[in-house]
């Protein structure tokens, strides 16, 4: 932990902390959504899906990375088993129990709008209080928001696709 990189954080560290520990909770979760995901998936357009949510995986695992750094420069320690995971998520997780395209993506879809409220929250808290997170959680916004929309044209081409046949 750096002693003046804590100084410089205008709110209750401990609070920082535990919000951060829900987002990175999030994200490993988001993580194995689509890494499982992308080994279930069925359906048409399946190869396009498969790509998208293994990229989105890796993403997820990079935001991971960055709330660690942060975490850890603040002092805390990430939380450590999966089981902690389920406890703290803002955004849960939920299986691919029906592996069909529309189904994964549906639930892709709605995992990255929850992640979206989560972060633009943490910009608000963070804004003029911690900019060293306030930029993490920026960027992380930056992709969610981009994942959002990425799923939502591969529902869409999905749904033409259906509607032509």
């Amino acid at each position: 932990m750096g002693t003046k990189g804590t100084t410089i954080v205008g709110m209750d560290v401990k609070e920082l902390l535990g919000l951060l520990y829900k987002a990175f909770s999030d994200e490993w979760l988001a993580y194995y959504q689509y890494w499982i995901g992308s080994k279930v998936v069925r359906g048409p357009n399946k190869e396009a899906v498969i790509a998208e949510l293994t990229l989105h995986a890796t993403e997820e695992l990079n935001h991971s990375v960055l709330l660690t750094t942060r975490i850890i420069q603040l002092g805390g320690t990430p939380p450590l088993a999966p089981a902690e995971w389920m406890k703290l998520t803002n955004c849960g997780y939920e299986a691919p129990t029906d592996p069909f395209v529309k189904n994964v993506l549906e639930q892709n879809i709605k995992g990255e709008q929850c992640a979206i409220t989560v972060y633009n929250k943490l910009l608000g808290i963070t804004k003029d209080k911690d900019p060293v997170t306030y930029n993490i959680v920026l960027t992380i916004l930056q992709q969610e928001v981009e994942h959002e929309e990425d799923l939502q044209a591969l529902l869409e081409d999905f749904e033409l696709m259906m509607r032509r046949k």
